[in-house]
């Protein structure tokens, strides 16, 4: 096999086009390994490691395109020839299409009912774009990222001054009288109101609800830096009057990785300004440290917990916990670890959803005596030193901005996962890999397509080696999604994944499974 690169300086085409355009490379005859992706240095370190990093390609820049591939020698110039026809039929396909307005400006003047728009572009251009919709008098979800600090806090207060939402930037999900924007999942309606600083966080808890047979009435996405200190949590604050005003809103569930001190203390004094049942989900916060809370305020420290709490309070019943977890007894996970070498003794979880993996860490901290080390860590002390390799216990959010830059989000694109999974497979210290799988509008249309055959390659490339792997995981989704949960968790269950039904379930049973016994 050889490698051969071509880099297209300053070409820039949509992370979809480069997945198509990808896949379609990897089927071509003699074809072993293919990657279509912009020249960013978190891309340049998943080429090192797939073996695919040319001295061209290191010498790329994160404005440059880079396609790379591995391939018997007869098949490198067809691949790249090919490559070069897949885009520019792309291109000529948009030109050619149906009149879209390229200006939001047109698209308002086209549509002047609209009263929301959601802003998906590159993060320098993002805030303009969202300025201009503020102006127009549209709330805005700014699905962008990479849009500095500075631009959120004075778009967030204009917004408040003109009673807009401004959700984001980097809000992936909202639900708005029962629309769904980003990526989120057909939830029936129901009595609880969620406002979320993350979007896999907002994902979770209104599934979870779903599946307890409870639905909702809203849905808002903050973005991920709204209760910093700088920020102030405004559009926390803003989505939670909201709820609290609006009669169809029986319960409240507010989600958040824990909030700077300050602002944590101006969404409790809100919450307390409505005697709306409120769920207060801080992932990981010890509310036992904090003075007592009203008796219509419940903490609560998962998403699952939140979701159970929720349930119980919209149902008019007390407000109880339901673990969700697999069952297992002791003989069952004595027979997981049948077959585990002493070597293996590290649990490695490869995340779509940030949230989902900050809780798993919530949860490892308390159940594993060694540290867990990630590229998105609770505490600067666990920063994992090279994102693309694991060590010791490790929880990768392979959504970080790190990850994304140049490529599809790997809730659209599996490949990323997949080249992580079989490189911790070869790992002879890994036992279990945890993996989440979301589903809903906007994520890949049958991930299990994909990832079934991949955990399958996985588990028979360990036995090759001697070795059994574990894999566990839970699917974030609904039956009434585009993807179907029960056909997903199906597949999933026979490519060997021991399924749980949340993601703090899932994390609760790796834990177990590498614990000490």
């Amino acid at each position: 096999m050889a490698i051969k690169t071509l880099i297209k300086p300053s070409e820039y085409h949509d992370s979809v086009s480069l997945m198509v355009v990808a896949q379609e490379l990897s089927r071509l005859p003699g074809v072993k390994d293919v990657a279509v992706v912009m020249g960013t240095e978190a891309n340049k370190g998943l080429l090192r490691e797939a073996g695919l990093l040319t001295t061209e390609a290191e010498a790329a820049s994160a404005n440059d395109l880079v396609i790379a591939v591995s391939a018997e020698a007869p098949a490198l110039d067809q691949a790249l020839g090919e490559a070069q026809k897949l885009l520019q039929k792309k291109q000529v396909q948009e030109e050619a299409g149906q009149f879209r307005p390229k200006t939001l400006r047109a698209a308002v003047k086209q549509n002047p009912a609209a009263n929301v728009a959601v802003i998906s572009v590159a993060g320098r251009y993002a805030a303009e774009e969202a300025w201009e919709a503020l102006r127009h008098g549209l709330h805005v979800l700014l699905f962008s990222d990479n849009v500095s600090l500075e631009d959120e806090i004075a778009l967030k207060k204009y917004a408040r001054q003109r009673g807009l939402l401004l959700m984001g930037p980097g809000a992936g999900t909202a639900i708005l009288n029962g629309v769904a924007l980003g990526f989120a999942n057909v939830i029936p309606a129901g009595p609880v109101g969620i406002v979320s600083a993350a979007g896999t966080g907002l994902q979770e808890v209104s599934t979870l609800l779903a599946k307890a047979g409870v639905g909702v009435t809203q849905g808002i996405g903050t973005g991920g830096r709204d209760l910093k200190e700088e920020v102030g949590g405004a559009m926390m604050l803003a989505g939670l009057q909201a709820l609290q005003s609006d009669p169809e809103t029986q319960v409240i569930v507010l989600v958040s990785k824990p909030p700077a001190p300050a602002v944590a203390y101006g969404v409790l004094e809100q919450a307390a300004q409505s005697k709306k049942p409120t769920v207060l989900c801080l992932l990981g916060e010890n509310f036992e440290d904090r003075p007592t809370m009203p008796a219509h305020i419940h903490p609560a420290r998962t998403l699952e917990e939140a979701a159970m709490k929720a349930a119980g309070l919209a149902q008019r019943g007390e407000a109880m916990l339901a673990t969700a977890e697999t069952a297992l007894s002791g003989e069952a996970l004595a027979g997981l670890r049948a077959g585990l070498q002493p070597q293996q003794r590290y649990l490695r979880g490869l995340f779509s959803g940030g949230t989902l993996c900050y809780e798993a860490q919530v949860l490892w901290k308390d159940l594993l005596p060694e540290p867990v080390f990630s590229n998105a860590p609770l505490s600067a002390q666990q920063q994992l030193p090279d994102s693309n390799r694991s060590q010791g216990h490790s929880a990768v959010d392979l959504g970080e901005e790190e990850f994304t830059v140049g490529r599809l989000h790997p809730m659209i694109d599996n490949d990323l996962r997949i080249r992580r999974l079989l490189q911790e497979a070869n790992d002879p210290q890994t036992a279990v890999i945890m993996l989440d799988v979301v589903l809903g509008y906007g994520a890949h249309p049958d991930p299990a397509s994909e990832l079934g055959p991949a955990i399958r390659k996985a588990q028979a490339l360990a036995h090759a080696q001697g070795r059994k792997l574990l894999m566990v995981g839970s699917i974030t989704g609904t039956e009434d999604d585009p993807q179907r949960l029960s056909r997903q968790a199906q597949a999933l269950q026979e490519a060997g994944m021991v399924l749980c039904a949340s993601n703090a379930a899932a994390a609760r049973l790796a834990a177990r499974l590498v614990a000490p016994v």
